[in-house]
Order: structure tokens, then C-alpha cells, then sequence
């Protein structure tokens, strides 16, 4: 079974979650249309789950709008979460019925395909009960967070590869206390490079759901036009 890849390359958390929107839209219009795998990295942002995570700010909100970094109520899972360039982003639109997956299945399926990206770049990371993702000790290098509609899941995951972690520090991560963030940079102790990084998680996805990723322009599945950022 084969799927759609756009990737979106850097683009902004509001303009990337609309074409997340109309990419679901696309996906429930009929059954034959495949599912879709979007890779992108946004600018520094903050989004909110439905638990909300305002009270896991180590700052005020108005201290991190001043610093022009946006934080934005979305409808996923979970609590609060950064993103920022240097982190890889994974939106898989897929179909759970369809695609023969529980949510259970689904999330771990995203787990191991970050536990094999990281193990890619010596990295070893592991599942930690406080909270889905994956861990290095009590380091955080992969988060996950998702919503269902009509049976189609959004949003997705999040790997840090190399970032600046001083966003980091106005928050508590996953609203959890005494936890920290890791990269697989800081990890391995050495230079990573985004694109490989990138290159390895297609195709760990295209293994671990068993189905052939195809690169197309944003523009097959969006219900206006979006430029082709590959």
C-alpha cells in the first residue's frame, strides 16, 4: 500500500496545522484516496493540548509573546509542547480502520519509528510510562501527540535532532516536573544532519507501516494552492 509524502520543509505552526486540516479533509472525502505523511519544521512555537498547559509555564505568556515566539491552542492530545527549528516533524493523516491499527498500535508504531531513527544516529532511547514519547533517562528526545477524526489521525510526532534548548526552559515539558529535554546531537555527542536524520525517519516510517511513501507537492492534496517546498 502506498501513501502520500509532502514535505513542507520550514513553515509556520498556524499555516502547517491548516494544511494538516485540509489534508484530513482530502483523506475523508473517499476511501480509495491514500494516507499522507507530512514532514516539516516550524520556527519557535508553543501548542497547547486539550489539557490545556498554561500552568506548566516556567515564564509569563507575556514574556515569551514579547520574545516573538507564538503559542497556539490546537486540538491534540496532551499538554504543552515546543517546537523550533532543528526538530523533525512527523503529521501522518492515516486512516486507523483502514490501516488495521487500534490508537494503542498506532501510537507505539510512532514510537518505534523514533527509537529506530535515534538508534540510526547511536542514539538509544526507550518508552517511559509518565508520559507516550521516547526518553533518554529522564530526557525527553521524541514527544507524541494525536487527535482522531472520523476514524483519520493528525497531528503527530515531534524528534529533536539539534535545537537551541532555551525554549525549553519556559516550560515544564509535558507539564511533567523534574524532566528534562535531549537531542539526538546532544546525545551522540557530534554533528547531525538534519536531512539524514530526515532521510532515515522516511524511511523507518515506510517500514514500520509497511507501505511505500511517494513525494508529492502539497498542492495534490490541499484545497487551495500550496507552493512545493521540497
Amino acid at each position: 500500500m502506498d501513501s502520500y509524502l509532502v514535505d513542507l520543509g520550514e513553515m509556520e505552526y498556524p499555516e502547517a496545522h491548516q494544511f494538516q486540516l485540509e489534508c484530513v479533509s482530502y483523506r475523508l472525502a473517499a476511501k480509495d484516496r491514500p494516507d499522507i505523511f507530512i514532514v516539516t519544521e516550524h520556527p519557535p512555537v508553543f501548542t497547547l493540548g486539550k489539557r490545556g498547559g498554561l500552568g506548566s509555564l516556567t515564564v509569563s505568556r507575556e514574556y515569551i509573546t514579547d520574545q516573538g515566539v507564538g503559542i497556539v491552542q490546537t486540538e491534540r492530545g496532551g499538554d504543552i509542547t515546543y517546537h523550533g527549528p532543528g526538530q523533525l516533524v512527523v503529521y501522518p493523516i492515516i486512516c486507523l480502520k483502514e490501516s488495521g491499527l487500534s490508537i494503542k498500535d498506532y501510537v507505539g508504531l510512532l514510537e518505534d519509528v523514533m527509537i529506530r531513527c535515534a538508534q540510526d544516529f547511536g542514539v538509544t532511547a526507550d518508552r517511559d510510562q509518565r508520559n507516550r514519547g521516547i526518553w533518554v533517562g529522564d530526557n525527553k528526545i521524541g514527544s507524541i501527540g494525536i487527535r482522531v477524526t472520523r476514524g483519520v489521525c493528525y497531528h503527530g510526532l515531534a524528534l529533536n535532532v539539534a535545537l537551541d534548548f532555551k525554549h525549553f526552559s519556559w516550560i515544564q515539558p509535558c507539564g511533567l516536573a523534574g524532566v528534562g529535554v535531549t537531542s539526538l546531537a546532544k546525545e551522540s555527542g557530534g554533528l547531525v544532519s538534519f536531512q539524514e536524520v530526515k532521510e532515515r525517519m522516511i524511511h523507518h516510517l515506510e517500514k514500520h507501516f509497511k507501505r511505500g511513501l511517494i513525494p508529492v507537492p502539497a498542492s495534490r492534496v490541499s484545497g487551495e494552492h500550496h507552493e512545493d517546498r521540497r
